[in-house]
């Protein structure tokens, strides 16, 4: 693609529509009364409605090469909404609409109340390492998503009924997680959760959710390890969390009897078998997400309930990775 090209590519042109409308679409937002579409209006755009610390900006932690921080502007959370287009659509199955697939961007309306981790490769051989989001997480906290209609999560799982149960304690959702394809390794995976920790230690989280993901809409051919987590992770009666009625998939599809562990073990991705070994529960009923083309599981992982020798490597104050 020569220079012209390139300046004139869909994406580009996207980005510089998205800076000019911003504050046009923030001042008529709030001129027509219109809160609830704000996050949906600024999110194409980038903005986010958090407005993190001074010291947020600086990065969170460092190992070897790579560094990770808070999306600090616009272009931060631009690249994050990148990062998942390439992973989710073009290397996954999720099936973009028309203004993703014009952006070249997964984008929805959370994206403007929730902070944004983000791993960045500042070795010598990348040619612009702040440029490039390699690896990033979402993070939305009760606080704020109360303020602002709630958690992505609680559009699959009755997750205002266990916050109700868990009165007075903290909340934080996890979402959106991804690497680029040549950083899945263990360097990047924990680099991310050490960023995940320092913001829970400075927030005083008590509680992680969120939703992880299996490949596949058809939960028959994922009987072995959706039954595997019924029978052996399921929340115990104080963190139940069961999926919204209308989208409830169950997960006990064979008997506990006929499971092969090692098998179902194999089964399990990378980040639902990551979270396990932290400590976390799994709900009651999948969800099928037809947009990403996914069986949804719920994750409920209390602080509290965390595997001890992984505090002791990441430090009770996040200070293992510290920048």
């Amino acid at each position: 693609m020569n220079g012209l090209a390139a300046r004139l590519s869909a994406p580009r042109i996207a980005d510089n529509i998205a800076n000019a409308v911003n504050a046009r679409a923030q001042a008529y937002a709030s001129f027509v009364g219109l809160p609830a579409l704000f996050p949906k209006i600024t999110a194409f755009g980038g903005l986010s409605i958090q407005r993190p610390p001074a010291e947020w900006r600086e990065p969170l932690g460092r190992l070897g090469p790579l560094e990770i921080r808070l999306a600090s502007s616009a272009v931060d959370i631009r690249r994050a909404q990148r990062l998942r287009y390439k992973v989710f659509y073009q290397e996954m199955s999720a099936a973009p609409g028309p203004v993703n697939r014009v952006m070249q961007r997964d984008v929805d309306g959370f994206d403007a109340i929730c902070d944004h981790l983000l791993v960045f490769d500042g070795s010598p051989a990348t040619k612009r390492p702040r440029d490039v989001v390699v690896g990033t997480y979402r993070l939305l906290r009760q606080d704020v998503a109360e303020r602002h209609g709630g958690f992505y999560t609680g559009g699959e799982y009755r997750l205002a009924q266990l916050i109700d149960r868990q009165r007075g304690l903290k909340f934080l959702e996890l979402g959106r997680s991804c690497v680029l394809q040549a950083y899945r390794n263990k360097r990047t995976v924990e680099l991310l959760w050490h960023g995940i920790w320092t913001y829970v230690v400075r927030h005083g989280i008590d509680v992680l959710i969120g939703c992880a993901s299996f490949d596949g809409t058809d939960p028959d051919k994922l009987a072995l390890p959706l039954s595997y987590l019924h029978h052996y992770a399921s929340a115990p009666e104080a963190w139940r969390l069961g999926a919204q009625p209308h989208r409830y998939v169950e997960m006990n599809r064979l008997p506990k009897r006929a499971i092969d562990l090692k098998a179902a073990l194999r089964d399990l991705p990378p980040l639902i078998k990551g979270y396990l070994r932290l400590g976390a529960y799994v709900g009651q009923g999948a969800v099928i997400d037809r947009k990403f083309g996914t069986t949804d599981v719920a994750i409920i992982l209390p602080v509290a309930a965390i595997n001890a020798r992984y505090i002791e490597h990441f430090g009770a104050i996040a200070e293992r990775h510290a920048a």
